[in-house]
């Protein structure tokens, strides 16, 4: 029955995508992050669904009569920069046969991120992009959420089977960085309803991330809070509620767990914190011996014999300080991007809406920033699809922004001939 409800879901995305292609990115969204054919059982799991929907959605773009060229970003060419960087790097690399397997998944990650550039052309369907991926993960962490305070924490929650996120640190972390992206939705939408189940899907969330039994996670999450407290238009009330939801979090969980985190200040008495330490020694000496090309995709099976556990140093090790002074300097340059433009628009009535959308889409990308210090997720997708809508923002933005001051400017000069 699963089964034929995921295929069914498909037709209705292909549907949806041929008549308009933009429906096409937010299906893909859904299929990328939810993974509804993760949940099922039986001839679904095998079949082409994400791949059959990404063709459509191609497809349904060229016969579009009005197309939206790139924008054009310096972090777009950067962007591809890296892309053409990795192809480089692989042609070098230490360990060839698996590199060439990991820049193909890279760059099937990669492509789909085109069509949010080139089909998301309007405000309107960026916040459906938000939704749809905010949505998707927040189902599965709500789902996690309940069914650990239901079981006092006792079990890791896991993300959806067969995606990146799967794993338990990976999944605390996602899931804390859509958080923020839940915020904006709830604060952006008029339906009282959907504000308030939102809302409440929130507290669920976190505790979907604790339960996780993630250190990083855990670190992700109280920074990640903070900042939302530090935004928050009722602060006065938010408080109060942070600390009876910490009050009453904590005497859910069981000591096993409080014993794990406690390992965050004991790290150099834990065999998996100092494999780490080792494997980031690791990785920095060798990108400092090989800074031009590192050693390609997966290269910690030759360097290190462990996975890197980190970002900064996959990026770094395995394709040298340029790529990761390319990564950084997009994730950086959308950190400036997303502060300077509420600056920009500050005491326009009008443009509310671009602090909500900054703060919110740069919070998570913090979260990011701080739970991949512990994770090795150079390579997510949902961090390159924050930037690019990171990108649209600011587009949108200019051009609201130019047609406020055009319409001053005529009414200024009908209000002079008027007066002449």
């Amino acid at each position: 029955m699963r089964d034929f409800a995921v295929v069914l879901l498909l037709v209705v995305c292909v549907i949806y995508a041929w008549k308009s292609a933009w429906f096409g990115v937010l299906g893909l969204a859904v299929f990328s992050y939810l993974s509804p054919h993760g949940y099922a059982w039986g001839f679904s799991r095998s079949l082409p669904l994400y791949q059959t929907l990404l063709l459509v959605s191609f497809l349904s773009y060229f016969k579009e009569k009005h197309k939206q060229s790139l924008p054009n970003d310096w972090r777009i060419k950067i962007f591809y920069t890296l892309w053409l960087f990795f192809l480089v790097t692989t042609l070098n690399s230490l360990v060839p046969d698996s590199a060439w397997s990991k820049l193909i998944m890279v760059s099937k990650t990669f492509i789909p991120l085109i069509l949010v550039l080139l089909l998301i052309d309007s405000r309107m369907k960026l916040y459906y992009l938000i939704i749809a991926i905010a949505l998707s993960v927040g189902l599965v962490a709500l789902k996690g959420g309940i069914f650990a305070v239901m079981h006092g924490f006792s079990y890791r929650i896991y993300g959806p089977e067969g995606t990146p996120y799967y794993e338990n640190n990976a999944f605390a972390v996602i899931t804390v960085m859509v958080i923020p992206l839940l915020v904006l939705w709830m604060r952006e939408t008029q339906n009282k309803f959907l504000k308030y189940a939102v809302m409440g899907s929130i507290p669920f969330c976190m505790a979907s991330a604790l339960s996780s039994w993630s250190r990083g996670g855990l670190l992700t999450l109280a920074a990640t809070t903070m900042i939302l407290l530090w935004h928050s238009k009722r602060k006065y009330l938010a408080v109060p509620l942070l600390i009876i939801g910490i009050y009453v979090g904590m005497g859910m969980l069981p000591q096993e767990w409080f014993n794990r985190m406690h390992t965050i200040e004991t790290y150099k008495e834990d065999g998996s914190a100092q494999g780490r330490l080792q494997a980031w020694g690791d990785g920095y000496r060798f990108a400092i011996g090989h800074p031009i090309l590192g050693g390609g995709f997966d290269s910690w099976k030759y360097i290190t014999m462990r996975d890197w556990h980190s970002s900064y140093i996959e990026i770094m090790a395995e394709h040298g300080l340029i790529a990761f002074g390319l990564w950084i300097s997009m994730i950086i340059g959308t950190l400036v991007s997303l502060t300077r433009l509420p600056r920009l628009v500050k005491g326009i009535h009008e443009m509310a809406w671009v602090k909500n959308y900054c703060y919110m889409i740069r919070a998570s990308v913090i979260a990011y920033m701080i739970g991949t210090i512990f994770l090795g997720m150079t390579y997510w997708d949902i961090i390159y699809n924050i930037i690019f809508i990171s990108v649209l923002v600011k587009k949108f933005v200019l051009k609201e922004l130019s047609d406020i001051n055009l319409a001053k400017k005529l009414q200024s000069n009908k209000n002079t001939n008027l007066q002449s």
